[in-house]
């Protein structure tokens, strides 16, 4: 095999669960399949030019993956309360676009144990289950709150942090080493010692808006990688514009070549252009 495979603006390689996941990449209108390119020795090419993923506008600069700057300051998709939730200041009446916080914010979320790097709490909207755990790298993933609103399961996720991690470290997602955990069990001990808090909560905003989730099945993840690599170096194509290698796998939003890995995240609004050697 060897030619072009695609050329264009990136976006957020696609998933589908699968076992193992099943990717595609957005590369301007086509989307490449990428499982059947494992094994094979491939470059990636930066074009030097980079458009807004939302306006289109060209950009010398992307912000939060794939934004130019006044996208980034004008967007509530944008905003610190995205990342911290808790800090949601829609009821203030500040929000950047309340109509998108209703179809986004005030939706059901859910909270989730996962397993990527070790265990870890998150949150994200019920329309995201089960994407969210695969661009993560979850070996494992476990809903244990369904809630009303993304502040509100900011909230939740607050009270774990104090036992629970809310960070994936991405080198060891990417090493392969992460073993099976009991999540269920682990629910049930989260359960026990953030009750209090949980029934402050409810309390405040009613026992319908913030639910536990104790009947729930473990999802499970299989990736397609043939080898992990032992030690993990990224590409950064704002240094070095070409990324040439044997494609060994590809775990959440990272490509794994034998000569390092790349958060293909990272680089949304990039225009790219996929070769096969």
């Amino acid at each position: 095999m060897s030619g072009q495979l695609g050329e264009g603006q990136l976006r957020k390689m696609v998933t589908d669960h699968q076992q193992p996941v099943h990717y595609a990449m957005p590369l301007g209108e086509a989307d490449v399949p990428m499982n059947a390119l494992i094994g094979e020795r491939l470059a990636l090419d930066y074009l030097g030019k980079i458009s807004c993923v939302h306006c289109g506008r060209d950009t010398r600069k992307s912000f939060n993956q794939g934004y130019c700057y006044p996208c980034f300051t004008r967007l509530a998709q944008c905003d610190s309360c995205i990342v911290s939730p808790e800090k949601c200041h829609y009821d203030a009446g500040t929000c950047r676009e309340p109509e998108w916080g209703e179809a986004n914010c005030m939706i059901d979320h859910v909270v989730y144990l996962a397993n990527t790097s070790g265990l870890k709490i998150g949150i994200t909207r019920t329309t995201q289950v089960p994407t969210r755990w695969m661009d993560q790298g979850a070996v494992q993933a476990l809903p244990i709150f369904r809630v009303q609103t993304r502040h509100q399961s900011g909230l939740v996720e607050v009270l774990f942090k104090d036992h629970v991690n809310d960070r994936t470290n991405w080198r060891a997602m990417l090493k392969g080493e992460v073993e099976d955990m009991a999540l269920a069990a682990e629910r049930d001990r989260l359960f026990d010692v953030t009750a209090a808090g949980i029934d402050a909560l409810q309390s405040q905003f009613g026992l319908q808006a913030i639910t536990r989730l104790e009947n729930d099945q473990d999802y499970e993840f299989l990736y397609p990688v043939s080898e992990y690599p032992t030690k993990v170096s990224s590409f950064n194509l704002d240094k070095a514009p070409r990324v040439e290698g044997v494609l060994n796998g590809i775990k959440g939003q990272y490509l794994i070549f034998d000569s390092g890995v790349i958060n293909m995240r990272k680089y949304g609004g990039y225009h790219l252009a996929l070769h096969a050697l």
